[in-house]
């Protein structure tokens, strides 16, 4: 390494620079002079950048106590006392130049090494000594290595002397103040805003959280008693860090001296639950629910002799069968999470064994002739085997074991829950890293290792790791590695992902270590042969387990808040019952009992009457309601295996984790999102391209798909039409999915070297682009694609425009780091460190420019000679790279053509680049030309979009539909009409309804945009073509290029126009950008050889100095990357996956609020939301950043700004250190939250694991009655995912910890369409009908029961039979309920689909709620008294009935009951009545008749003369059986209540109809019905729909093809007056273009019959006057033929 002095074996610099790190003694060591020597101290623990996020959310435990002194030391750092604070070194220079601090914001590609040298020391003494001493303790007295001070909760004390940095409030005072004056680091760590600017809102925001007294203690006494008890005990703090010894010999674990046990195993759990915890937790939670509580109090009185009338032993022992049911479904679903934990822990690593055999099956052996025990086959050493990587990467041909007199070396294959800290692990290319480990060696280029942190911070971007320089060189060989000792200090384990301090002392050499040594778990090497590491962090102490949740909640129901409420309102209801029944009975004792003789010594005591009323009337909150429940959700699941959500690709179905929230999913309002491989596909594709002035787009990969899909299909239609007629149909589908090829993502070399020889198929080749932008669909492509570049380039090759087409396209293929690699059959494929790269590498390799090889310092390509002559291949040396980083926002090569002269081409963002063309002040003039028509496009969307919102207040989808037709005009003349033939009258009569239906599904389904503007569509154009000769914008079909006239197709007059070429550039770029597309801006400049060696000296400078290494690289290359010309544009699709923007759309029309929190970049975040159409062309963008120091006034501003409605849409984007720094203070993050709510989305980049799940905790508990869903594919989304109410998982790219620990697991986002809009809305409907229905038929049965006790004096007599009444649930009632709950379908699939604004349904709580509640009650209790009162009347007190006693007085209610209750559930309730509703009530309702038969048959009569209460004997079969009088009751009884049902259910529609039953109104007719189906086949297919356009039936064909014959008859030549009216066959699709202007043609369009053919009726408007045409919605075909006649 260039910036570490003593990498070049041990030698230092002339000038005696010593260099040391925060561990080393402040004096002893080897050198001499070091007390004379002048030498500049700096004292170095972490990075100021975190100054003020540790202020605000607390000190991190393990921030070390080290100062940064960068004064002038002339005499030697006298040793320290260990409890000295920070002091200034004296004799230092307090007047000195100042020393700039480090920026805010970690520049993460750079070492922390370099940040050392970063501030600003290069103004000090050139030869004085860069010194890293430690402020807090020293070492012992012995002069050992100083540990790192992990002071960080106790707060740290950090000295900066001297001072230039205001924003730090470090004062110059503080330098001044003397070297016992220590500056507080509180004081340097104030945050950059605050609420000083809201004081008004800071009081009230105080007042309204604080808590009362009262509220407080409860808090207090919950966290300091109770919360302990619950919660694993925290490990306190180490001393001074975590001491690791590099040691492959080590025999014993290591012990963490915190615990004084060895350090935690590398093993996970993401179960809920463990073998202690299981019973308690879930005990707990089954008895959270208040109706298992309140049977549990039941089933106590019940046990207690003498007070039960039912028994002692009815309640508590089926309470404890199904409390035990449950807790084993929810201990087998945790058990399935454990067995999945168990995949992870077994995976296997390679690790160092020194001192023993393992066995033959886990021994890899190790070769000495290596390089670091690695084989000879393969480059760096790596087998060409398929064997796992880890493990070929060790693999010897001669199995050869490097053995010593005291030990053998060699590389145990263990799993991952067996390694532990200290282990020495090799990784191979593509391994992930088993826990956290810093690199020891790596044999990529300079010792880099290249790692993808997708799964942690989901970035895409490859980051480079190195080893420090001091272990790299003394760790090559495994012998070496072996025989290394070095000490390892690191901070003790903790959530952040961004930071990490230690050191490493080698050979009394001691380097600080940075995130750049380090790796995470979770973290897969890439680009990398093999890299070694030692473990310093195992199992839930690594860092992305460190932030997990390590006490994930139990997730219950929504419906069961008001499941207990309602339960709570029925014990109280019980008890007051209970209550009058045993007041009535003292008051009936009193006037009869004690007068009747026969009734002495009867009276029942208060206190008994009471509890066994209470037993009695416990039915009222039915047991089997949370069995049924269990059922229903059961069938539920398994309802829910759809093949829509299906991914044939992956081969992976919707997997559900758990039964206990299904209901939850139709009731969601938030979506917290990842982005990497959540939304995106993790695929670059180069899309569009602009160079001199015209725009070209690159499709040619969706075209091969598209030629792939069609012989794929015509392949599976020959094969389904073989297995139809052998096999039958359904196996045809299997073979499809089996025929399916797989993408291919290389490209071979024969195959795209000459860009001439890539072709289009004449299939697919179409006048239209198959690429639509996802950010805008509507919005039209008139780019010609790039292989008509090709052509044109090829045909023309001496022109201007074809020299700039190929430098440019020559730019692509030089300016990048990518690596060619020759796979085995020649393909060629790229290793580079970000996608973006691949992607311009690619494109240039697919337009004829490949690189075929690149050495240490050139590059060799190969591009089209031209058009006869053989493919060019030329050398390009690389003089230099100046590469990207996120402050420069730009890189550039210096390269030498084989010409010899010297060109740097530099790409980077339009912000970078802008500033440094040649012609600076023109380009920017351009670029605000376009940006004034850009802002004022939006201006004009933003306002229509808000006139849109005002028409659509209201979230109910019939009331927006029906003011938006009273408000907006008919549908125009440019769409087709829905009338199909000649309409019925029922027909005539919906016609308007489906007009008005299909405007507003309309206006839902397109966004706001405006149309082109001609001065955006000429940077398209070519000058030429308004002679009439071509233009770019034109839209007709073309079958050959060659057609083209090549002399209009570029005009040389543009392409040498700076000035036009400036102003189609930026046009093209701000159109590529408002499309999604990521946009890079390329230039070039050519430089002279003395030019060039001048910088060089100086560059080279740069690169090896010590000091301020990267500042003097920024300015080095600011030098030359100066007075570019503009090369050109380019375009790259972050590929979402499919549907995405679709899905969100439909989310949104859902009014569900999206939030995407992401670890990436902020500018990634936003290109992504706005493909994603999360943000829209028009929104208003927030941007919260802690640097500006306004965050306060931003927040407040756009709070008030949307409250008012004056913005249209509005994206908050917010970054993980201001949401930090806004978390610390509670006004700010009232203020926050009170913003995110009212914001249409909001954008988190840069975020924690832990900061994720902390959003979607505050969204959960501050925001009353909302409901969250977390979606995520990787590690760092399970914090998240478990946080939230439903937590699901995308089995994606990012591996499967995600899917493992989620309530549901699906392959796709767009799946959350059907998981949500139709299963969770059905779910949620069905089981809110479900509880609905359990508690009505419960009150309606034994309701009568209480109306009884009047006529049985209070006594508790049973008016029902108790063999019957036993199973009165369990046989006769049961099914109706369950079957509700699992079948019902309130509308059909297509229906929720097309039309989203049904799901407010379960936001709204519309489906269950107490109002519904209280409904169904009144008609239960309406029920009651009709059937026990018409018994009564007409059947108990009739006169002439042989009859009446108790028994057949009781089986009739309780037939009525039965008979209503399954016709109610089954036929009045359930909308999709199938065989399955009547197979329920035919067993319901049959089963109590034939129950009555075996009773009696089952008893016998009584020999006595007693006549018994319940004469069941013979009771159906021989008397109240045959009564006729009985069956006239039943039959008017049952009349009565269905009646009664259907009046008020009637009325009840007529005039306060809800939103569901509107449209199963509207699913019935067929036109609307098939509307609602082609929208959802329409999505799928990525077309446009409209009502009546549909597939026709074999009759609508034949009618079509009478018409056709009409249509085609001759017709006599009309007068140049009459209208004119054209078939189809005779009109072009490219002649239907409207224009404006005298004597233009208008079009008109309508439908004639049923088969819907569109005609378009051409009206000469110069003769008839400007009369606009009429409107029609259908047109008879005879009146259109008899006009023609």
């Amino acid at each position: 390494m260039a910036d570490n002095p003593g990498s070049s074996g041990g030698r230092r610099p002339s000038a005696s620079i010593m260099r040391r790190s925060s561990t080393d003694p402040a004096h002893g060591g080897d050198g001499e002079g070091r007390a004379t020597a002048p030498r500049t101290s700096v004292r170095f623990s972490e990075d100021l950048d975190r100054a003020t996020a540790s202020n605000a959310a607390g000190q991190r435990p393990v921030t070390p106590n080290l100062t940064l002194d960068t004064t002038l030391q002339t005499t030697i750092v006298p040793p320290r006392p260990s409890n000295d604070a920070a002091r200034l070194t004296p004799g230092g220079n307090p007047g000195g130049a100042a020393s700039p601090t480090s920026p805010r914001v970690r520049d993460r590609g750079y070492s922390l090494r370099r940040t050392l040298f970063n501030r600003g020391i290069n103004s000090q003494s050139g030869h004085g000594s860069a010194e890293v001493v430690e402020a807090g303790s020293s070492s012992e007295p012995g002069g050992g290595s100083r540990r790192l001070k992990e002071g960080k909760k106790r707060g740290s004390s950090i000295m900066v002397s001297p001072v230039v940095e205001d924003d730090l409030n470090i004062t110059a005072a503080a330098s001044l103040a003397g070297p016992t004056e220590p500056v507080s680091r509180k004081s340097s760590d104030k945050k950059t805003f605050g609420t000083a600017s809201l004081p008004n809102y800071d009081s009230w925001a105080k007042k309204a959280t604080k808590d009362n007294i009262v509220v407080r203690s409860v808090k207090g006494v919950y966290k300091n008693q109770f919360k302990p008890l619950f919660e694993p005990k925290p490990i306190p703090p180490s001393v001074d860090g975590r001491h690791i010894e590099l040691d492959a010999s080590r025999k014993k674990p290591l012990i963490d001296e915190r615990t004084g046990q060895e350090y935690t195993g590398n093993t996970i759990r993401s179960s809920r639950y463990t073998l202690w915890n299981f019973v308690p937790r879930q005990v707990f939670f089954q008895f959270s629910k208040l109706a298992n509580f309140y049977f549990l109090l039941i089933s106590i009185l019940q046990m207690i002799p003498g007070l039960s009338t039912t028994g002692n032993f009815t309640t508590i022992i089926p309470l404890m069968v199904f409390v035990c049911i449950s807790m084993a479904k929810e201990g087998y679903d945790d058990v399935r999470r454990y067995k999945l934990d168990q995949v992870e822990n077994n995976k296997k690593a390679l690790v160092l064994h020194a001192y023993r055999f393992v066995g033959e099956d886990s021994l890899v052996t190790s070769d000495k002739t290596t390089n670091g025990g690695f084989t000879s086959k393969g480059k760096f050493g790596l087998p060409s085997t398929s064997v796992p990587k880890s493990r070929a990467a060790s693999a010897t041909d001669n199995q050869s074991i490097t053995s010593s007199a005291d030990a053998i070396k060699h590389w145990a294959d263990l799993s991952w829950k067996d390694v532990k800290v200290g282990d020495i692990v090799k990784l191979g290319r593509d391994d992930p890293v088993p826990a956290d480990m810093v690199i020891l060696f790596s044999d990529g280029p300079n010792g880099i290792a290249y790692i993808e942190t997708m799964a942690l911070d989901g970035e895409t971007n490859l980051k480079s790791k190195q080893a420090p320089p001091s272990l790299a060189k003394r760790c090559k060989t495994i012998e070496e590695i072996a025989a290394c000792r070095a000490l390892i200090v690191v901070e003790d384990p903790n959530l952040d992902l961004y930071n990490f301090d230690g050191r490493v002392t080698v050979a009394g050499e001691t380097m600080p270590l940075t995130t750049n040594e380090i790796l995470y778990r979770g973290s897969t090497l890439r680009n990398t042969t093999t890299c070694i590491g030692m473990i310093i962090n195992t199992g839930e102490e690594c860092k992305i387990r460190m932030n997990a949740n390590k006490n994930p909640r139990t997730k219950a129901p929504a419906m069961q808040t008001i499941s207990n409420k309602i339960v709570l309102m029925l014990v109280i209801f019980v008890i007051l019952l209970a209550l009058f029944c045993t007041i009535a009975y003292q008051i009936w004792s009193v006037n009869v009992e004690d007068k009747s003789w026969y009734l002495g010594h009867a009276h029942v005591p208060f206190s008994q009457i009471i509890i066994g009323f209470i037993i009695l009337y416990n039915t009222l909150i039915p047991l089997s309601l949370y069995v049924s429940l269990e059922i229903i959700k059961v069938g539920q699941l398994l309802l829910m295996s759809d093949i829509d959500m299906y991914d044939p690709v992956s081969d992976t179905p919707m997997v559900c984790n758990t039964t206990t929230i299904l209901e939850n999913l139709g009731q969601v309002d938030y979506i917290f999102s990842d982005k990497t491989g959540t939304l995106t596909d993790n695929i670059m594709k180069f899309r569009k391209l602009s160079v001199a002035g015209y725009a070209w787009l690159h499709d040619i990969d969706l075209q091969k798909e598209a030629a792939d899909r069609q012989k794929l299909n015509e392949a599976n239609a020959e094969a389904e039409t073989c297995t139809t007629k052998k096999k039958g149909k359904g196996k045809a589908v299997t073979k499809t999915f089996a025929k399916k090829p797989r993408k291919s993502t290389s490209h071979s070399i024969t195959e795209t070297t000459m860009g001439s020889e890539i072709q289009t198929p004449a299939s697919i080749r179409r006048s239209g682009s198959l690429w639509k932008s996802t950010a805008r669909p509507t919005k039209a492509q008139p780019e010609f694609r790039t292989e008509e570049l090709l052509q044109y380039m090829q045909h023309k090759p001496h022109s201007i425009f074809t020299k700039k087409a190929k430098f440019f396209l020559l730019s692509l293929a030089l300016c990048h780091t990518c690596l060619p690699e020759v796979q085995e059959n020649g393909d060629i494929e790229f290793q580079a460190a970000s996608p973006d790269e691949l992607a311009l590498v690619k494109a240039a390799q697919e337009l004829g420019f490949l690189v075929i090889d690149r050495p240490a310092k050139s590059i060799t390509l190969t591009y089209p000679g031209g058009a006869d002559s053989e493919p060019v291949t030329e050398t390009y040396d690389v003089l230099d790279v100046i590469e990207f980083s996120s402050k420069r926002k730009r890189m550039s090569i210096v390269v030498r053509f084989p010409n010899s002269k010297i060109c740097i081409l530099c790409k980077g963002a339009d912000s970078a680049i802008l500033p440094r063309l040649k012609l600076a002040s023109l380009a920017m003039e351009k670029a605000s030309e376009v940006g004034r028509r850009d802002s004022k496009r939006k201006s004009m969307e933003a306002d229509r979009a808000l006139r849109r919102m005002s028409e659509h207040t209201s979230g109910s989808p019939r009331a927006s539909f029906s003011r938006a037709s009273m408000s907006l005009s008919r549908p125009s003349i440019s769409r087709k009409s829905i009338g199909q033939g000649r309409p019925s009258m029922a027909s005539a009569r919906l016609q308007p309804i489906r007009d008005e239906l299909d405007n507003w599904l309309h206006q839902r389904e397109h966004d706001v945009e405006m149309a082109t503007e001609d001065q955006d569509l000429a940077a398209y154009q070519s000058p030429r073509a308004s002679m009439g000769r071509f233009s770019f914008a034109s839209t007709d079909k073309r079958n050959s290029f060659q057609e083209l006239d090549f002399d209009d197709f570029v005009d040389d007059s543009v392409v040498l126009d700076d000035a036009a070429v400036f102003g189609r550039c930026f046009q093209h770029m701000n159109d590529f950008a408002s499309e999604g597309l990521r946009t890079l801006l390329f230039g070039h400049r050519f430089i002279d050889e003395q030019e060039y060696d001048g910088w060089k000296k100086i560059y080279l400078d740069a690169t090896t100095s010590l000091v301020d290494r990267q500042n003097l690289i920024e300015k080095a290359g600011e030098m030359i990357e100066q007075n570019f010309d503009l090369s050109g544009a380019t375009a790259i699709e972050d590929k979402l996956q499919k549907g995405v923007p679709e899905t969100i759309d439909k989310l949104r029309r859902a009014s569900i609020k999206i939030w995407m929190l992401t670890g990436d970049k902020r500018e990634t975040a936003i290109n992504i939301a706005q493909s994603a159409r999360l943000a829209k062309s028009y929104s208003e963008i927030i941007i919260l950043d802690h640097t500006t120091g306004e965050v306060e006034q931003r927040m407040a501003t756009a709070l008030l700004d949307i409250s008012k409605g004056s913005i249209a849409h509005s994206v908050i984007v917010v970054d993980g250190q201001t949401l930090s720094e806004i978390d610390a203070n509670d006004t700010l993050a009232l203020l926050f939250f009170d913003l995110a709510v009212l914001a249409d989305s909001v954008i988190c980049c840069r975020a924690s694991p832990s900061q994720k799940a902390a959003l979607v905790k505050k969204i959960r508990t501050k925001i009353n009655k909302s409901i969250t869903l977390a979606i995520g594919d990787g590690a760092n989304d399970i914090a998240m995912i478990q946080e939230a109410h439903v937590g699901i998982g995308i089995s994606g790219k990012e591996g499967l910890q995600a899917a493992r620990i989620s309530d549901y697991s699906i392959a796709q986002f767009r799946f959350l369409q059907r998981l949500l809009f139709v299963h969770g809305r059905w779910n949620y409907v069905r089981t809110g009908k479900y509880i609905l229905a359990t508690f009505w038929k419960e009150l309606l049965f034994y309701t009568i029961q209480a109306v009884y006790q009047k006529w049985a004096g209070y006594t508790g007599t049973s008016l029902y039979e108790s063999t019957s009444l036993t199973v009165f649930n369990t046989l006769f009632t049961s099914l109706p309920v369950i079957f509700l709950g699992i079948f019902d379908q309130d509308l059909e699939k297509a229906t929720l689909l097309a039309v989203p604004e049904l799901y407010v349904q379960g936001q709204r709580n519309e489906g269950f709620n107490i109002k519904k509640y209280m409904s169904w009650m009144f008609m239960a209790a309406s029920g009651c008294m009709i059937i026990f009162f018409t018994m009564f009347g007409l059947f108990g007190e009739a006169r002439f009935t042989r009859d009446n006693n108790l028994f057949s007085m009781g089986q009739l209610c309780f037939s009525a009951a039965v008979v209503f209750i399954n016709i109610k559930l089954l036929i009045l309730e359930m909308h999709n009545k199938t065989y399955i509703s009547a197979i329920g009530w035919i067993l319901s309702v049959g089963g109590w008749f034939m129950w009555n038969i075996l009773l009696s048959f089952a008893f016998k009569p009584r020999s006595s003369k007693t006549y018994p209460l319940y004469p069941v004997a013979n009771g159906f079969l021989v008397h109240w059986g045959r009564n006729l009088l009985w069956w006239l009751v039943l039959f008017l009884t049952l009349a009565s209540l269905i009646l009664l049902e259907l009046g008020i259910s009637s009325i009840r529609k007529a005039f306060w109809p809800t939103d569901t039953e509107i449209f199963q109104e509207l699913q019935k007719d067929k036109i609307i019905k098939r509307r609602f189906e082609e929208t959802v086949r329409a999505e799928e297919e990525g077309r446009e729909v409209e009502m009546g356009s549909d597939v026709k039936t074999s009759l609508e064909a034949a009618r079509e093809g009478e018409i056709q014959e009409l249509l085609d008859r001759p017709r006599a030549v009309m007068d140049g007056s009459a209208d004119l009216v054209k078939s189809p066959v005779e009109t072009e699709p490219q002649a239907q273009v409207q224009r404006s202007g005298s004597g233009h043609l208008t079009r008109r369009k309508f439908s004639t019959d049923v088969q819907n053919i569109e005609e378009f009726e051409m009206v000469s408007t110069s003769k008839a006057g400007n009369v606009p045409p009429k409107m029609r919605h259908s047109i008879d075909i005879a009146e259109v033929m008899g006009r023609r006649i």
